[in-house]
C-alpha cells in the first residue's frame, strides 16, 4: 500500500535529489510551507508531489515524480461535461472518454472522465 503524508525536514536530501531541477533553497521552502507529498511503499520514499498556489490560495501543482518500477500504467483526468476546450485536449493526446458522474450540490454539470494508458 502506497502511503502519501506531508514531507519533513528528513526528506529533504532525497528531494534535493530527486527534484534536481528546484535547487536546495526552493526544496527548503516549500517543505518549511507544506508545498511537498511524499509517497512511501513498504517504508521507502518511491515519489512526491510538489505543488505551489496561484496567489497564495489555489493549489497548482508544479512537478510529480514517481519512481521507475513504481509507476502506474494507467492516467486518469476529468473536467466538466461543458469544458470543450480541455476535452479536446485530452482527446488529442490519446486520452480516451470513459463515463461521467453527476454531483449535485457540488458543480452544476457532471464531471466526465478520461483514461490513457502508458508504458
Amino acid at each position: 500500500m502506497v502511503e502519501v503524508a506531508n514531507a519533513s525536514q528528513a526528506e529533504i536530501d532525497w528531494l534535493v535529489r530527486e527534484d534536481a531541477s528546484a535547487g536546495e533553497a526552493w526544496v527548503s521552502r516549500c517543505v518549511a510551507l507544506g508545498e511537498y507529498l511524499i509517497a512511501r511503499e513498504a517504508g521507502e520514499i518511491v515519489g512526491f508531489l510538489r505543488f505551489s498556489r496561484f496567489w497564495g490560495r489555489v493549489p497548482y501543482m508544479d512537478m510529480i515524480r514517481v519512481l521507475p518500477g513504481h509507476r502506474a500504467r494507467l492516467l486518469m483526468t476529468s473536467s466538466e461535461c461543458d469544458e470543450s476546450r480541455p476535452q479536446d485536449w485530452h482527446r488529442r493526446n490519446g486520452f480516451s472518454e470513459t463515463g461521467a458522474i453527476e454531483l449535485p450540490g457540488l458543480q452544476s454539470v457532471p464531471e466526465v472522465f478520461f483514461i490513457k494508458r502508458i508504458a
